[in-house]
């Protein structure tokens, strides 16, 4: 059954001024005789209106019990609303726990474990050339193992606060 304006506005509880405002901007179209089909007309009323700004209202006689659904036609405004938000909300996250300092980039992460690591391995490597000449002289094995291990825990000393270092906000 087809309805003119006034009536379809009634049909929809809107004012008759909002059916000429979705008629304007696309969202619900006439027919070919300049009638409005009222199933076409709330299909797209329903997929084409942003359901925040949209009055309460008492749902018409002729609508679908079902709850919004996402057909072949994908996802109405509503839904699209809501998705969209629903990404911002996470990229606020994001932005407020990196600019907090809870959050680094990972690229950062990777450079600074590998300056820390390539001098661990480097001092490490090294200890044999530093502590050769003092173990050749030494013939007491306590001594030798005595100088290894104060060498070894100062390296890996230096390692752990360094590591710390990391771990300390940048101001």
């Amino acid at each position: 059954m087809a309805m003119n304006i006034s009536e379809y506005a009634r049909h929809r509880g809107v004012s008759h001024v909002a059916v000429i405002k979705a008629l304007n901007d696309g969202r619900i179209e006439r027919e070919s005789d300049g009638s409005i089909d009222p199933v076409k007309a709330d299909e797209a009323w329903g997929k084409n209106t942003n359901q925040a700004h949209s009055r309460k209202r008492a749902a018409p006689a002729e609508a679908p019990a079902s709850g919004p659904s996402m057909g072949s036609a994908g996802p109405n405004f509503a839904q699209s609303r809501a998705i969209k938000e629903a990404y911002n909300a996470r990229l606020a996250k994001l932005s407020y726990e990196e600019k907090s300092g809870q959050l680094v980039s990972i690229d950062s992460v990777k450079i600074s474990w590998f300056g820390t690591l390539r001098v661990l391995r480097d001092r490490t490597l090294n200890l044999a050339d530093r502590l050769a000449p003092l173990l050749a002289a030494e013939t007491d094995p306590r001594k030798v193992a005595e100088l290894l291990d104060t060498e070894l825990r100062q390296i890996l000393t230096d390692a752990a606060n360094d590591v710390q270092n990391l771990n300390k906000p940048t101001e």
